[in-house]
């Protein structure tokens, strides 16, 4: 049996953290996770290029995969720490880095890793 390189443990695990935040807010339907699906392949060929930068791999398909659901269906995910105003989703920061969590921007406050929002939201344990 072979060893799973890093680049593709990377991807492994950046799936994993996107699809249990989806889950936590229960929109982890077919074409959800099929956007996943799409954001990992994109993403493959990217750290091919610049293997460097597989630590950020999670970040970035936590981002793809909230623009394309944005495009789609609306906002992802949205915060549970503003109580009022309009709804607004969460933003992954840092944009480019490792060790992703998504925030409030309004609220200036780190809600939850990448992967860990069931935690924050009272959805499913991540």
């Amino acid at each position: 049996m072979n060893p799973i390189s890093p680049l593709e443990q990377a991807l492994h695990a950046a799936r994993a953290l996107v699809l249990a935040d989806l889950v936590a807010g229960e929109v982890a339907e077919p074409d959800v996770v099929s956007l996943v699906e799409e954001s990992v392949v994109q993403r493959r060929w990217w750290v091919e290029q610049w293997p460097e930068g597989a630590e950020f791999v999670a970040g970035l398909v936590a981002q793809d995969v909230q623009d394309a659901l944005l495009e789609r269906y609306g906002r992802w995910p949205l915060c549970p720490v503003c109580g009022s105003g309009d709804p607004h989703a969460l933003d992954v920061e840092p944009e480019l880095g490792p060790d992703p969590h998504w925030v409030c921007g309004k609220a200036g406050v780190k809600v939850a890793a990448v992967g860990s929002l069931g935690a924050a939201t009272g959805g499913a344990p991540s």
